[in-house]
């Protein structure tokens, strides 16, 4: 098959690959412009790109696709599908009703759960026991095309976010593998909108840990919001990001009574053990923690470093 490929981070590299490995002709790869990152700012090549590079691929990163320049860059040749994974923009409905096969997504939950830009931290801060990937015709609207096929998967207990999309990113490929092979016999199916709901673009403020929260809807937050924005508070004044942490009861985390105990209050610092107050009587027990312009360290490291004592408070 005849394909153009668009897709930008890490989690869009094993669906290329396999369009490859499969022996699909991709006739070019669309993504976003080099950024610059790290402390000199120079420019960096998506994860995308640079796998295409290796794979001597033709590469396309304009600025904007809303222009006539990208739509006739889009429809210099003609091509089946194009395969769309995280490219990162919405695409034009000339752009949409230019493939001869359609526009074909992966998208990295079980649509119509969890439409929108972060499916996978949302579908771990929201408690969800399953997810999947989901392979779909793109329409207008926002994830909201036919679908075509899916597959789902188990999250696991202490699955952070990266890790899962990890996994995800590997079944997807296997998915769209499948999508492909098999799309004149799919019959896409209409989603159900009124089975939706969204996973909207993550904001800084939302890794902002309330502490009245009941400790397992903190843990989720802390896998979650990983890699950004974390589950932040503050501590001296200073940003307090929690990397790795478990539930508790507050009884037992060595506090005597819950009712003296505000949210957000140390309730034990020694050792290895570090426990802080929730809301309805539970605690957070943190194994990892890195305060701001600090290293990631162990709850035993952080102790000692910053001399933390029962009592105080955190955010």
């Amino acid at each position: 098959m005849r394909l153009v490929f668009m897709g930008t981070p890490d989690s869009a590299v094993p669906t290329l690959g396999r369009c490859v490995e499969d022996g699909h002709e991709v006739l070019a790869v669309w993504t976003q412009p080099d950024r610059p990152a790290g402390r000199g700012n120079r420019l960096k090549a998506s994860p995308v790109k640079e796998y295409a590079l290796s794979k001597g691929l033709t590469i396309h990163q304009p600025a904007k696709i809303k222009t006539e320049e990208a739509l006739s860059l889009f429809t210099a040749r003609e091509f089946d599908a194009a395969v769309v994974v995280a490219y990162g923009r919405i695409l034009p409905p000339a752009f949409l009703r230019a493939p001869r096969r359609g526009c074909v997504n992966v998208h990295f939950s079980l649509l119509p759960k969890y439409r929108g830009a972060a499916p996978v931290n949302w579908a771990i801060v929201r408690g969800e026991a399953v997810t999947g990937v989901t392979t779909m015709l793109i329409d207008e609207g926002l994830d909201t095309g036919p679908v075509l096929l899916q597959r789902p998967t188990p999250i696991g207990e202490d699955e952070t976010a990266p890790r899962l999309l990890e996994r995800l990113s590997h079944d997807g490929a296997g998915l769209l593998s499948e999508t492909l092979a098999r799309l004149d016999e799919i019959e896409p199916r209409p989603q159900r909108d009124e089975d939706a709901t969204l996973a909207p673009m993550l904001r800084r403020e939302d890794g902002l840990i309330d502490w009245s929260l009941d400790a397992s809807d903190i843990e989720r937050r802390v896998r979650g919001f990983q890699p950004w924005p974390n589950a932040h508070t503050l501590y001296a004044g200073r940003r307090l990001v929690v990397w790795r942490a478990t539930p508790a009861g507050l009884n037992t985390s060595g506090a005597t009574t819950s009712e003296t105990k505000r949210p957000g209050e140390v309730v034990e610092a020694r050792g290895d053990e570090l426990a802080v107050a929730c809301g309805d009587g539970t605690a957070l027990r943190i194994q990892e923690l890195q305060l701001e312009g600090k290293q990631r360290v162990s709850a035993r490291d952080f102790i000692n470093g910053t001399r933390l004592r029962s009592g105080e408070r955190f955010g």
